[in-house]
């Protein structure tokens, strides 16, 4: 039999290693620590579990020597205890847990809206809040991230055509309590005012406008209107932007538009080409006409000039004219004929008087030869250099002196006579 095994006797208690023999003078009896020695390991785990069920109101476990730990008083009054004890625990584990469950982290970019009792109290900013739970219901809205919508419809324009208009918005939450309290589907109340506004603003523009230039202009007036219709609901919603995505006619008239939209194309390279022309014909025009206007004001002033000029010298010569009429007469004739032969490729020699000028020869070219210019005449032309022709031009006078004094004997002999 093993040393712990549990039974009455000396022989038992001998055989203990922790008891220390029949100390006290007592054997037998109904515990195996009487003896001194540390408790039994089993009895220690026993009563741990009886304790454990009477806070939750079981049936305690007998000892293993078939006895209770405690007597029937004892039984009666820790019944009582933990029947109390176990609602107590059960409601501060529930309040604990209640409460813990009232705390809640509100994002930078959120703001929280409480409802109690499904009324509206607040709007919580950035941070950590407690709300009772069960009592205030907190809806988080994002209030900085940019939201879209679009619309893509067909309808009808001023002039009675259709077109097929595509538009896109993007917006924002400026308020989280209108945006989840005043209107019931924001968003779906957006779509609808974005219908509203878009059907609105293209009946009151013509197609041809929709389609080219006025695009711009239409996102504009669209913004203008869709901004009111939210700022009149209360919807909590800030439009930012609205861009016209794409607007084109029907599918069944695309070709005939397209070949419009070419044409006026065509039209416009056209323009800009003839444009350009102007442009680069203009600037030499406007040149021309600014040069020839300065060669005539530069040919006004030399004739002006000129005239002047010889006003001023007719009369310096009528002065002296008036002084020395002879000498000033015979003066204009020398310079005259100074000036008209000077230009004459003849040479003229005055024989004196009675006589007439006689051309004697055209010294001048003579004198140049090949060098005048004529290189290509006829070969055998000859070339007579400038002492020859000196020589022949004094013999020649020579020879009309001589006549000259034959003529004047002749003349006198018939005086004589």
């Amino acid at each position: 039999m093993a040393w712990n095994e549990p039974g009455g006797g000396g022989n038992n208690n001998q055989q203990d290693p922790w008891s220390g023999g029949d100390r006290r003078g007592g054997s037998g009896g109904g515990n195996n620590n009487q003896g001194g020695g540390p408790p039994d390991l089993d009895e220690v785990i026993r009563k741990l579990r009886n304790k454990l069920n009477g806070l939750l109101g079981r049936r305690q476990l007998r000892s293993v020597n078939g006895g209770d730990d405690n007597n029937g008083g004892n039984q009666g009054g820790g019944s009582g205890r933990s029947a109390l004890l176990l609602p107590i625990v059960v409601l501060i584990v529930g309040i604990v847990v209640w409460a813990g469950s009232g705390f809640h982290l509100i994002d930078q970019s959120e703001r929280g809206v409480v409802f109690r009792f499904g009324k509206y109290t607040n709007t919580l900013g950035p941070g950590l809040h407690w709300n009772p739970p069960l009592v205030d219901r907190v809806e988080s809205v994002n209030v900085t991230r940019i939201r879209s919508a679009s619309q893509t419809d067909s309808m009808l324009t001023r002039d009675e055509n259709i077109v097929r208009v595509s538009i896109s918005s993007q917006y924002v939450v400026s308020d989280s309590h209108a945006f989840l309290v005043n209107v019931r589907g924001p968003e779906m109340t957006l779509q609808n005012a974005m219908d509203s506004a878009l059907r609105q603003e293209v009946g009151n523009m013509d197609l041809q406008q929709i389609l080219t230039t006025g695009r711009e202009e239409l996102a504009g007036d669209i913004y203008d209107r869709l901004a009111s219709y939210l700022e009149a609901y209360g919807t909590g919603i800030r439009l930012q932007t609205v861009n016209m995505e794409s607007t084109a006619p029907p599918d069944q008239v695309q070709d005939a538009f397209d070949d419009v939209i070419r044409a006026r194309e065509e039209q416009q390279r056209t323009i800009n080409r003839a444009n350009a022309y102007r442009d680069a014909i203009l600037p030499e025009a406007e040149g021309r006409r600014q040069r020839m206007i300065e060669e005539a004001q530069g040919y006004k002033a030399a004739v002006v000039a000129d005239a002047q000029g010889e006003t001023n010298r007719f009369i310096s010569l009528l002065g002296e004219y008036e002084k020395a009429p002879d000498v000033t007469r015979q003066r204009l004739y020398l310079d005259t004929m100074t000036e008209i032969l000077g230009n004459t490729p003849k040479a003229l020699v005055d024989l004196g008087e009675g006589n007439d000028a006689v051309t004697v020869l055209p010294l001048n070219q003579m004198g140049r030869g090949d060098n005048s210019g004529n290189r290509n005449s006829d070969s055998n032309q000859n070339n007579v250099d400038a002492r020859q022709l000196e020589q022949l031009s004094q013999q020649v006078v020579e020879h009309m002196r001589s006549n000259q004094q034959q003529n004047n004997g002749r003349s006198s002999l018939r005086e004589g006579r």
